[in-house]
């Protein structure tokens, strides 16, 4: 190789001046380089996507921490993005990193992002429900439509002369403000369903059932008003209706069949190969693409594409896996960010548009809001259902976003106009969760975190939480050996939080029953009665405190969370800097001088469970744990002396023995402790042995089952056995309130 390369220099003889520039390459000319290479497509549509995924995340993160939905969060990180904020206060980063050549790729990546996301929403509808449910909820949805649209009309009216844009006919802005009005999120109410236990419930089912309704109708008749809006009459619109009916009927009578026999054959994980897949992905952009063509929109025939997928839930919990993350977290945020570059709040520059803003927010509120409210009493529904019916309709977060694009990219929409519908949309979604607990508290009944059916408390009740199914039987086995004698006066709950996000209504039973698979198998083995309590959740440490504080606890017992920033040098930066800007790790620090898990690899979820209760928390580490018929108690600190109490349990209930180790004869100084481990040694002799003249080392722990120690002394043990640590038997600490 090197002979042909210095061979070759030979056949330059003739073009020597065509590489005289690459032979006197410097650092300018590098310099330069990197330049032009930063404004390629390319390059800068792959910057947008990271700075978009970033600041998604973060304000996603932001309004999870105040029990707000996700997507309030993406909404406001695309608007701060947007001229609102970036343009105005930094307008060379906003130029460079949203150059105006580059947005046409950004809308294109967007659409095909909302293209799945519609798909994935015409998944999560259950058209058999929809069957059995229909009366009820087809008034209180059309109800939710009809008096919005029709008040929408009249704002229509209102604003026409003053904000419509010049050339539109008063029939296509009033049709589209008048769907404006009318839209419900129906992936974010689902979500706030499941959050507040309401899933299980006839209004639970009720509310997810018109909102599915209310999702059909709404696309059906935006259909008809694009058709309308492209055509310019409804006459004219007459062969574009035909043709959409054409289309919905020969996706619904014939591709339907066809998908729910292939549904029904390739159900499982293993048999869902490339081809299958293959044919459910031409469905979707095929009628996308045909929906697109006739002039209803791609979006619509991707939610069409979505409803006619086969029924069973195993297998569109099997695709929706294959496509959600792709959609959801990277695609899905591009649009925020492009509906954020639209968003111009400083356009509504003077009390006019705001005055007008605010009637079209309270324009929507009375629509939405009193009209399923009402309609609701109208089919039986009380107050207070109607009422809280009428607060979860009234929600329309990324659906209306979707609508309000498709009006400004038809020219129906003005600027001003769409920035006041953003607004509305806001508002209307932020609402949602304050209504709801205004409501509760008006009709003076107190949530319950604890179903009814597992209040069997005794004098000593235990709450189990667990993250992932495998971790739960480990956590059973040590709860077990705390009360495995007092099954009659003691009560073991077993919790799984999963983040709403994660979740659709439709597998949900079949996802709580697959978390808490081996925790009942292995609790079925062991003889130990448990109870179970599954919940979505929009923040799920607050979620696990709320539950552990407002009931008749008394252990906490977790599993240790590993921080995803340990083991590396660029996980530590990244450690730094998440300290320096999350306010829980503030509020924290200032609560308690000292972190005991300050130089640990625990995650900050574990932390915060440890901090924010107020009962005695366990967090467990696992390294193997079988039993816990050897453990071992080394006393740093005064903390670790209120830890005998559960060396007893586990004597008592385990039939354990425990070897305290005490090189600091902490406990020769404390009359009580002293007491006990006596009275210990009466009831269970030659259970409990004490080590003063030992220091704590490898040689103690080498057979012993479990460590128990407090938190307190946790930073201590750490920082003389960093090395060693991983090679410790499982170790339970605790935190002792």
């Amino acid at each position: 190789m090197y002979w042909i390369i210095f061979e070759g220099k030979n056949l330059e003889s003739d073009r020597h001046d065509l590489f005289a520039t690459a032979h006197t390459l410097q650092w300018p000319a590098f310099v330069s380089h990197l330049q032009s290479n930063q404004v390629q497509p390319l390059a800068i549509l792959l910057l947008q996507i990271i700075v978009i995924i970033v600041v998604a995340r973060f304000f996603g993160w932001l309004c999870k921490k105040i029990r707000q939905p996700t997507v309030i969060g993406e909404i406001i990180g695309g608007i701060v993005l947007g001229p609102s904020f970036l343009s105005l206060y930094f307008p060379k980063t906003a130029s460079t990193l949203f150059p105006v050549h580059s947005l046409n790729n950004l809308q294109l990546l967007s659409q095909v992002g909302l293209i799945f996301f519609m798909f994935i929403i015409g998944m999560q509808l259950e058209l058999g429900v929809l069957k059995r449910k229909v009366h009820n909820a087809f008034v209180i949805s059309h109800a939710s439509i009809i008096l919005p649209f029709a008040l929408g009309l009249g704002l229509a009216y209102y604003i026409y002369g003053s904000l419509a844009p010049t050339g539109i006919d008063f029939t296509s802005f009033a049709l589209f403000i008048g769907i404006s009005m009318s839209i419900t999120a129906f992936p974010v109410l689902a979500r706030i369903v499941h959050e507040r236990d309401l899933h299980k419930t006839k209004l639970g089912a009720l509310v997810i059932t018109c909102a599915a309704v209310d999702d059909v109708t709404t696309w059906c008749v935006l259909a008809a008003v694009i058709a309308v809006v492209k055509a310019g009459s409804f006459l004219s619109a007459i062969y574009i209706i035909i043709f959409a009916i054409a289309f919905v009927l020969v996706m619904v009578k014939l591709v339907r069949p066809f998908l729910s026999r292939i549904g029904e054959m390739y159900v499982s994980r293993e048999h869902l190969a490339k081809p299958i897949v293959a044919i459910f992905f031409l469905t979707l952009i095929g009628s996308a693409y045909l929906s697109e063509v006739i002039g209803i929109h791609a979006l619509f025939g991707a939610f069409m594409a979505g409803a006619i997928m086969p029924e069973n839930n195993r297998f569109r919990n099997i695709f929706t896996e294959k496509i959600e993350d792709i959609a959801l977290v990277l695609l899905l945020p591009l649009f925020f960010v492009y509906t954020g570059l639209r968003t111009q709040i400083s356009l509504l520059n003077d009390l006019y548009l705001w005055q007008i803003t605010c009637i079209v927010i309270l324009v929507a509120i009375v629509g939405k809001f009193m009209g399923s409210t009402l309609a609701a009493r109208l089919v039986g529904q009380n107050w207070k259902n109607s009422l809280t019916i009428g607060a979860l309709m009234n929600t329309r977060g990324l659906m209306e976003l979707v609508v309000l694009n498709i009006g400004y990219d038809l020219g129906i929409l003005t600027a001003e106009i769409f920035t006041m519908m953003v607004v509305m949309a806001l508002v209307t979604t932020l609402m949602t969760a304050p209504t709801l607990d205004l409501i509760e508290n008006a009709f003076k009944t107190k949530r319950v975190n604890i179903p009814s059916e597992i209040r069997r408390f005794g004098t000593y009740n235990i709450l189990l939480a667990f993250s992932h199914p495998q971790q739960s039987t480990s956590l059973l086995r040590l709860a077990h050996s705390l009360i495995k004698k007092l099954n009659r006066s003691t009560s073991l709950t077993a919790l799984h939080l999963t983040a709403s996000n994660d979740l659709h209504h439709y597998n949900a039973a079949r996802y709580e029953a697959d978390c808490f698979a081996p925790i009942k198998q292995e609790a079925k083995q062991i003889e130990q009665e448990i109870a179970t309590l599954f919940k979505a959740s929009n923040n799920v440490e607050s979620d696990i405190v709320e539950i552990a504080n407002e009931n008749d606890y008394d252990l906490l017992l977790i599993g240790a969370g590993k921080s995803i920033f340990d083991g590396t040098a660029l996980g530590k930066l990244f450690s730094i800097t998440g300290r320096m800007i999350d306010p829980e790790k503030i509020i924290q620090q200032v609560r308690e001088k000292e972190s005991p898990f300050d130089n640990s690899i625990f995650s900050g979820s574990t932390q915060q469970l440890i901090y924010r209760s107020h009962i005695p928390v366990a967090v467990f580490i696992n390294n193997d744990f079988q039993q816990a018929e050897r453990i071992l108690l080394p006393i740093f600190t005064a903390h670790d002396l209120k830890l005998i109490p559960y060396a007893q349990k586990f004597i008592h209930n385990a039939n354990a023995q425990i070897v305290i180790v005490d090189s600091q004869k902490r406990i020769a100084q404390s009359t009580e402790t002293l007491e006990l481990i006596r009275a210990i040694e009466q009831v269970a002799p030659n259970h409990i042995s004490r080590l003063e003249n030992t220091d704590f080392n490898e040689s103690l722990w080498a057979n012993q089952d479990l460590i128990v120690l407090s938190t307190e002394s946790w930073k201590h043990l750490f920082d003389i056995k960093k090395r060693s640590i991983k090679d410790m038997p499982s170790t339970l600490l605790i935190r002792h309130k």
